[in-house]
């Protein structure tokens, strides 16, 4: 299941930038920096010294992650000087074997940028319309309690204007996975129509011609059940499984050779570090598992992905510069909509597009991209509006104060702002 952020308070503090004048005098630990395996159409260059120094406090940030408790985490940047990949900390608890960059882990809600994409592709092949009802494709699974199917479109889904509650939200749900509950349900199997039904014992949140529009506020929820129910039109308009249509539509033309939708394995392939989780125990004392093996089914089409970052920068830096979408479906990707408060991995200021995020890192400072937490994984892509200049890091740990990972982003993306 995927963690929301704003539920983390204690994790979010308001200052971003405020922490990197002292990060960079952070006593460091080991480091790495190297060639990354970049987008298998053009081999990125190596960083010349001069141009790892441009990191320097984006390395001193990763090693204050760790520092305050997480076992390990990596970070990859692309950007007109070439490549740097960055880690700190460790694979696995009790070893000192460092993380690496080639690494596979779970993506999370970062997955929702694929599904978003495949969709529009889609579209552009003329099998759906982002403006074609949930009904028309999926008659009698989203029914009563309030909701209107007739009236929620694909668009809808995808920009989170739907209303539709949140099946993460559910109290029931969040406990079968909470401390040692967790392990009695890793790998139970849950089929899409199963996630949805527990998200409409809940009445909506709103109906969908409140939400949010470009450049006009309304309502707007961050829900998983969106992206699930976005997955089960994929799966109607392809005739094929999810993880079939987004290797066909996604992977496979970018050569994302780490990348893979697991369907129901609940393992990692290799190479892959440790995954760890509080559960959703806070405080010094709260117990930390070995969360690596569970099955993807809990998240579906909303955060089963497994990625890297070389593949994840591929990825966000070719759609980011047009070059997976038709102009007519780019612009729909990119017309974004206003939050309504700080759920879903980012703050109150930002706009979100289909299945990407328009973040506020600094006054001046903006970037696309999304987030994402599952437990075990932490995960944060961004990238220019041109996709010139991107980033990817990922946690093997799920907890930990969110002002630094923040920090790690704005430090690379906010050197000129004011």
């Amino acid at each position: 299941m995927t963690h929301h952020r704003q539920q983390q308070s204690a994790r979010r503090l308001p200052a971003v930038l405020s922490v990197l004048a002292a990060l960079v005098g952070t006593a460091m630990l080991a480091v790495a920096t190297s060639a990354g395996a970049g987008p298998s159409h053009r081999p990125p260059s190596r960083l010349q010294p001069e141009g790892q120094a441009a990191h320097a406090t984006t390395r001193a940030v990763l090693n204050e992650i760790v520092a305050q408790g997480t076992p390990g985490v990596i970070a990859q940047v692309r950007d007109r000087h070439g490549v740097w990949d960055g880690r700190a900390g460790v694979r696995r608890l009790g070893s000192e074997r460092p993380r690496s960059t080639h690494e596979r882990f779970r993506i999370a809600s970062v997955t929702k940028t694929f599904t978003a994409t495949a969709l529009l592709k889609l579209e552009a092949e003329g099998k759906l319309s982002l403006d074609d009802s949930v009904a028309k494709w999926l008659p009698g699974v989203v029914r009563g309690n309030g909701y209107r199917p007739g009236h929620i479109t694909v668009r809808h889904l995808l920009n989170h204007t739907s209303g539709i509650f949140d099946y993460n939200m559910d109290a029931g749900f969040r406990a079968g996975y909470a401390g040692d509950e967790f392990d009695r349900n890793r790998y139970t199997r849950w089929s899409p129509g199963e996630l949805v039904d527990i998200a409409l014992a809940h009445p909506p949140n709103f109906q969908p011609e409140q939400g949010s529009k470009p450049g006009r506020p309304g309502k707007w929820d961050y829900s998983d059940t969106n992206y699930v129910l976005a997955g089960m039109i994929i799966e109607k308009a392809t005739g094929c499984s999810y993880a079939h249509a987004v290797e066909r539509l996604v992977i496979r033309p970018l050569g994302l050779r780490g990348t893979s939708a697991p369907g129901t394995s609940p393992g990692l392939p290799s190479p892959h570090a440790r995954h760890y989780s509080t559960l959703f125990e806070d405080g010094p004392q709260a117990k930390v598992r070995d969360v690596t093996e569970f099955s993807p089914t809990v998240a579906f089409s909303a955060g089963q992905m497994i990625s890297t970052v070389g593949d994840v920068n591929t990825f966000l830096s070719r759609l980011l510069a047009g070059d997976l979408l038709p102009p007519a479906q780019q612009r729909q990707l990119l017309d974004a909509v206003p939050v309504d408060g700080d759920k879903g991995h980012g703050g109150p200021q930002d706009v979100y597009g289909l299945g990407l995020r328009h973040f506020k890192l600094a006054e001046g400072c903006w970037a696309w991209g999304h987030g994402g937490m599952i437990p075990g994984s932490a995960t944060r892509t961004l990238a220019s509006a041109d996709g010139r200049q991107v980033m990817t890091m990922n946690r093997n740990g799920d907890w930990g104060e969110q002002r630094l990972e923040d920090a790690a982003v704005a430090s690379e993306f906010c050197r000129s702002a004011p």
